[in-house]
């Protein structure tokens, strides 16, 4: 895993239970990475966990695997 979006598609497909249904992508934007996920509803509900715990550990985890990488991480529906 040696991108930011190879490590957080390996992240998500271990937590939710279809991993089939998530799409992640990315694009720039001047100095921010901007990493897409997509997925259905009820794998959002997943991937946010209960209030926002899980996401705030992906965050967390990726922060400390790319310290040096500004990113903004948004999940679309």
């Amino acid at each position: 895993m040696s991108t930011i979006q190879e490590t957080l598609d390996y992240i998500l497909k271990a937590i939710v239970t279809d991993s089939s249904s998530i799409k992640v992508s990315d694009h720039q934007e001047g100095e921010v990475l901007v990493l897409e996920v997509e997925a259905a509803p009820e794998i959002i509900g997943q991937i946010i966990g209960k209030e926002g715990k899980i996401i705030k550990s992906i965050r967390t985890i990726l922060n400390l695997s790319f310290p040096n990488l500004r990113y903004s991480l948004d999940i679309k529906g």
